[in-house]
This record gives structure tokens, sequence and C-alpha cells, in this order.
């Protein structure tokens, strides 16, 4: 059965759209055998959320990752994660093409029975809980200091622009809510591409500033017009490494692996799609990988060919340090902190239709739930941003083997489960790979955690 009813009809009829259409419960096949559809999202405004779901703070630790395993083997692991996460994503299409099943959590059931349903909704909910909360609890800490930034030191005090609990809260209610509520998520691709153009302002600032900062790396740097005192590193600290393996590898991997992460999100932008086939869905989400594989490869290489063996774990820290009132610098830093601002209601969709189908399965659309749910859920991580004081430990176990789960291990099993194909055959045995990699990494990523807790206590 094909998402548009048949594979080779591509017309659609149009007729008025009733209060159901677009909303969390409302099946993607009708009963007729032509797809019926008001408007749907672009082709273009699907790319940029997808892209802006694929995309996040995350970008800040790519350069690190780099120094960590070295240009060519960052550059064979992100290309390898980036094709697992394209061919997971062709292997769920390919289930809703199959199925005319239009939910991650549907396709959980029709695999494994009410549990699977209820397993995939629950790992939606706290893998995306946990990311809005980090997203926030990002912009509680650097908000305020990248207002500060654009300040000057005598105007800097007790102001109310430096309380970030207080900033939280207003972003959330004036840019977070209003931008959640919409029960469509094509509504968000113009902030998706607001989002885009910001993560491109962050890579053109990389590329730029690889020039403005000497090598070997200054130390005692006071201004920016000051003269460089170079410290006593040798001329091999500015020689790039195409391989590292080290124990900062193992740390490595598991960001560059959940950096291609936007499987929560893929199906409701499939949903509503305009003209909803498989082949351009596929085609959406190839030039949306493609596209942050380039921001993410040029942002790395270049962070990376900055800083060298020094690259912090937070990109922007090292400018901060040796370009400490650079305009470049300082308007970038508030580019980041807006783009992941415009992420969090993106995130929220997945999160509130989890909800919405595990609470109340089928019903027709209702406001009064529909806005029940995005108030609970907003509180919930307003609440967490605000309150837990280091927010990565309290999602760091949970977060990161959902997050395996949920790129690698269930598309897999879904597919073998659900497709009927045999395990020879090339789907079948791409599935089976994709689990062996999710579980290896949600592994490993457990065991780098446990460690830094080990380490840190």
């Amino acid at each position: 059965m094909s998402i548009n009813g048949h594979a080779h009809t591509d017309l659609y009829r149009e007729r008025i759209s009733r209060d159901t259409e677009g909303g969390e419960t409302t099946p993607l096949l009708g009963n007729e055998s032509v797809q019926i559809r008001a408007t749907g999202a672009s082709f273009t405004s699907s790319v940029f959320n997808l892209m802006n779901a694929i995309m996040g703070s995350g970008i800040l630790g790519l350069a690190y990752a780099m120094a960590s395993t070295g240009i060519v083997g960052f550059s064979i692991l992100l290309v390898l994660v980036s094709s697992l996460a394209a061919y997971s994503i062709h292997l769920l299409l390919k289930l809703c093409d199959q199925t005319g099943i239009n939910s991650y959590e549907d396709l959980g059931g029709k695999a494994l029975g009410k549990p699977g349903k209820v397993l995939v909704g629950i790992a939606i909910l706290v893998q995306n809980i946990g990311a809005m909360s980090s997203y926030l609890f990002i912009l509680k800490s650097e908000l305020p200091a990248a207002i500060n930034s654009f300040l000057s030191p005598e105007d800097t005090g007790n102001a109310w622009y430096d309380n970030g609990r207080l900033l939280l809260i207003l972003v959330t209610v004036c840019i977070v809510l209003p931008l959640s509520i919409s029960p469509k998520i094509g509504f968000l691709g113009y902030t998706s591409g607001l989002a885009f153009l910001f993560m491109l302002y962050f890579a053109v600032v990389v590329v730029v500033k690889k020039w403005s900062i000497p090598c070997p790396l200054p130390h005692n740097v006071t201004t920016l017009s000051g003269t460089f005192k170079i410290s006593n590193f040798s001329e091999s600290e500015c020689t790039p490494k195409l391989f590292v393996i080290s124990i900062k590898s193992a740390y490595a991997i598991p960001t560059m692996a959940f950096s291609f992460l936007c499987h929560t999100a893929i199906l409701p932008i499939y949903c509503e799609l305009e003209r909803p086939t498989k082949a351009r869905m596929q085609k959406v989400s190839n030039i949306s990988i493609g596209l942050s594989f380039l921001l993410y490869f040029i942002s790395a290489l270049f962070g990376y060919l900055t800083f060298y063996n020094h690259v912090d774990s937070e990109l922007l820290l090292g400018y901060d340090a040796y370009l400490p009132r650079d305009i470049m610098v300082m308007t970038v830093r508030l580019a980041i902190l807006l783009a992941v601002l415009l992420t969090v209601p993106l995130i929220h969709f997945p999160a509130r239709k989890a909800v919405i189908l595990l609470l109340y399965g089928g019903r027709r659309f209702s406001w009064l739930i529909h806005i029940i749910s995005t108030l609970t859920i907003l509180s919930v991580v307003l609440i967490l941003a605000i309150f837990v004081p280091d927010i990565s430990n309290v999602f760091g176990v949970v977060g990161s083997t959902m997050s395996s789960c949920l790129l690698f291990v269930f598309p897999g099993i879904f597919y073998l489960k659900i497709s009927g194909q045999p395990l020879r055959s090339v789907d079948s045995t791409g599935a089976i790979l994709l689990v062996v990699f999710g579980l290896i990494m949600g592994v490993m990523s457990l065991c780098v955690i446990i460690v830094t807790w080990v380490k840190s206590s």
C-alpha cells in the first residue's frame, strides 16, 4: 500500500480542510484511492524543517571530535554515520509506503504490538524532553553572557538581563510557546530557514577566523589589537593529524553518531509534505543530510585547523579566549543561541504527538487536549532547565541509549519484523547492520558517560 494510495498517482484532489486535518491523530491515508490533502508544506520548507531537526548545538563539538579522530578518521566516520542515517530513514519511509502508517509509534505497534508502540512513544518523549531541556539550559547559561558581550563593562551589573532564569522564562513564553502551539509542523519551515542561516553564518565565521589566530597558539592575550605572545609549543603542534586513536576517540564517536538524529521528526514532516511520495520525501532527507554534512564538515575542519590539538569541546570558547571582543564572534554566539532556541519548537512537535498518541490513541483532534499537552511538556522542560544543575548528567544515560535506538536499532528491527523480506535480501542485511551498529553505539555511549562520571567524582 502506497502512502499516496497508488504508487503511480501523483495528483491530489483538494477538499475543504476539516478541523482535524494536520493534527497529531490525523491518519496519513484516506480510504480513497487518491490521497486527499489540502495545502501541504512545500519541499523547501520540509528541507529546512528536517535540517533544523538534524542540526543543533552539537555542531559546536565536532571540531573537538575531529581533533580526537584525525581529519581522515573524522571524514570516514561522518560519511558512515550520515549514510547509515539516510539508510535508516529509507527503511522507515519504505515501511510507511508499505503499511500506510504515518507515525513512528504506530510502526512500533505494527512490529511489536502494544509494548512496541509504548516503548517507541516513551523513547521519543524522553529523548526529546532531554534535548529540549539541554537546549534551554544552554540558553539559560549563555544568553546573559551573549547580551553582556555587546555592552560596555560599566553597563553590566545586576540588570534584569543578567538573570538567566528570567530570560529563559521570557523567551519560552514569548517565542517557544507561540511557535509550539501550532498543530502543523510545516508552519515552522520559516523559523527553520532562519535557523539554517544562523548555522551557515557560524560556518562562515569559523572559516574566516582561521586566519585571525596564529599557530602556535598565543598565551597571555589581553587585547584583540595587542601583540600575541607565542608559547613554547613546537611546530608539530601546527601539523594536522590524519588519524588519531586514543581514549578521546571513544568520547568523540557517540557525538558524531547522534549528529544526524532526526528520526522523530521525519514522519511528521512526511505527513505534511505537499504531494507526499516516498521518492519525494527521500529527496528531502537526502538534501537535508547532505547540507548538514557540508556544514558539519566545514565548521569541524576549519575549527580544528585553527586550534589543532587545543580545540575546546565547545568550539566558541576558544574564540572567546583569543578574540574576546571580536564582533563576528559575539554575533555568531548570539546566532547559535537563536538557532538553538528555534529548534526547540520543532523538537517539541514529535514529543507532543507521542503523548497524544499514547494517551488518546485515534481520538479526533481536540484543541483542548492539544493546548494542555503543549503547556504540560513545555512546563516540565522549563522546570528541568531552571532547577536541574547539570542537565547533561540527568539525561546522559537515558538520552544516549534512546537516541541509539531511535536512530539505528528501531528502524532495523521494524523493517525485519514488518517487511516480510528474506534475511538475505539487501535491505534486510542492511537492517541487521543498523541494529548491530546501534547496539555498539549505545553501549559505547553508556561507557563514555560512566567513565566521565567516575572521573568527575
